[in-house]
């Protein structure tokens, strides 16, 4: 049995806002049917509407110490990045121990969690961030970044669209034809191919970015219009077909071409993101300030670092009369179907790093090469490194 005498873990989250949970019934069932013991902080499930009793129907053990949960269990598994947990005065990252496994998302290049990331390092803990599972096939079951990308495009659109101070689709009315929206979605990956589709069904006009001529093609399918900032494919493509970091020179280039598509949007959707590095910076503050009061800019790359200059992580703020949306979670404002999605990923990867009751880690392979993030004390994830610069 694949987890036989092996206890794991499920807190609460913690993050303001944080309503997704790490672990559903059905997968603590699945879990339990292969020999571990599943512990559930009381009240873990209860932002995603599942129930404490619907763990304990599973075979899950309902725990009210959540230090209990980090001292006895082998594998933690959470949603969000450490954080200090104001009920028992103590910061996550001091729960765990030396020789633990903790599989999360930890966005450890993003420079908002290099402290946090030091503090792992230093107890011990082997960390998996999540974020860094390679878009290969035999690990799509575990592409929690992509599940989470689905939800954030998506929603993104609704909370800039609730913002705005104007309709999305045209409006006809008895004094005149109101124009619809100009919707801008920069980075069309999964979560900017969401946006793109949502912002078309609430009938916005919508202009597509992506350095990558495939992610641009696309977005047509979805009925944008597509807009090619120049830069030649055999620098914008990396490995695996991913965005690879641009060099300073096409960088300025990249954003002198889209001044004048920021300066005539009414929405900006930003969802570029280099895998395992911060998020380039593409909209810079003069940009912002090119763009009509009332607009709305939702910058879904802010756990990478962001692709705004002005976005504040974790916070709304309004500069130069535009509302700049820097929410952190925004996949756990739908927690039933984020968090179904999630579950199933967190225990695909579980099954593929578990033999025999025991966690295996293959250096080489590209999937643990990828994720891991600290062993033997020591920070080893090549993003995090290179953003630290260790």
């Amino acid at each position: 049995m694949k987890f036989q005498g092996m206890t794991i873990g499920v807190p609460m989250e913690i993050m303001h806002g944080e309503r997704r949970v790490s672990a559903t019934p059905d997968t603590v069932k699945k879990m339990v049917a292969e020999g571990a013991t599943v512990l559930v902080e009381k009240g873990a499930g209860d932002g995603a509407f599942f129930a404490d009793a619907a763990y304990v129907e599973a075979g899950g053990k309902i725990v009210e110490d959540v230090q209990e949960i980090f001292a006895k269990s082998d594998v933690i598994l959470k949603v969000k990045e450490p954080l200090f947990n104001k009920k028992v005065n103590k910061h996550e990252a001091e729960m765990v121990r030396d020789g633990q496994y903790l599989i999360t998302f930890l966005h450890p290049a993003a420079p908002v969690n290099h402290e946090m990331m030091k503090k792992l390092a230093a107890t011990g803990v082997i960390s998996i961030t999540l974020d860094g599972i390679p878009r290969i096939s035999r690990a799509q079951g575990m592409d929690a970044l992509t599940s989470m990308s689905t939800v954030a495009g998506y929603k993104g659109v609704l909370m800039a669209a609730n913002r705005l101070a104007k309709f999305m689709p045209m409006v006809g009315t008895a004094v005149g034809v109101i124009k619809p929206a100009n919707v801008l979605v920069i980075g069309t990956g999964v979560a900017g191919l969401q946006a793109v589709a949502t912002a078309k069904r609430l009938g916005a006009v919508v202009t597509a970015v992506d350095i990558r001529p495939d992610a641009r093609e696309q977005s047509t399918s979805l009925g944008a219009k597509s807009f090619d900032v120049g830069v030649p494919a055999d620098v914008a493509i990396g490995e695996g077909g991913y965005a690879q970091r641009l060099s300073d020179e096409w960088l300025h280039k990249e954003r002198e071409a889209l001044k004048p598509l920021v300066k005539d949007s009414d929405i900006i959707i930003l969802c570029a993101l280099i895998p395992g590095k911060l998020a380039p910076i593409l909209i810079t503050a003069d940009m912002v300030a090119s763009m009509a009061p009332g607009s709305s800019i939702i910058d879904i790359s802010i756990d990478q670092g962001g692709n705004c200059e002005l976005t504040d992580a974790g916070e709304v703020v309004v500069k130069h009369g535009v509302s700049i949306d820097g929410t952190k979670n925004i996949p756990g404002m739908m927690p039933t179907s984020s968090t179904w999605m999630f579950a199933n990923n967190v225990f695909q990867l579980l099954s593929f790093l578990a033999k025999d009751g025991k966690i295996v880690l293959d250096r080489t392979d590209p999937i643990i090469e990828s994720t891991l993030t600290t062993i033997d004390k020591q920070i080893v994830h090549r993003g995090a490194r290179e953003a630290m610069g260790l």
